[in-house]
């Protein structure tokens, strides 16, 4: 299982998201390391897909349900709307559907 958090240096959400996600990873037992990806050019962001800091995907995928036909790319801080508002890390829900949804496609 791969689980990257991409973020760009100044954005202050990616150490709350990086803790968040360490905290979800122990909780659903999983042995996984999270991969920090710095993006640092506006080139990068459009290569990589990176809708903006902090983004965790879990095997490649966003874990933001609705991430696959957006294409706002850059360097800036990302908003995640879910049932509950408005938040700068994604729903843990999110975070733990993707997760388990890796661990079963493993084994």
């Amino acid at each position: 299982m791969r689980i990257e958090l991409l973020y760009f240096e100044g954005c202050p959400s990616h150490e709350e998201a990086l803790s968040r996600l360490r905290d979800l990873i122990a909780k659903e037992g999983l042995d996984a390391e999270v991969e920090l990806r710095r993006i640092e050019s506006a080139g990068e962001a459009a290569r990589e897909r990176f809708l903006g800091s902090p983004t965790i995907r879990v095997d490649g995928a966003d874990v933001d349900p609705g991430a696959a036909g957006r294409e706002c790319f850059g360097l800036e801080c990302r908003l995640y709307r879910a049932e509950g508002g408005v938040s700068r890390i994604p729903p843990d829900a999110w975070i733990e559907s993707a997760l388990r949804r890796a661990a079963a496609a493993s084994g």
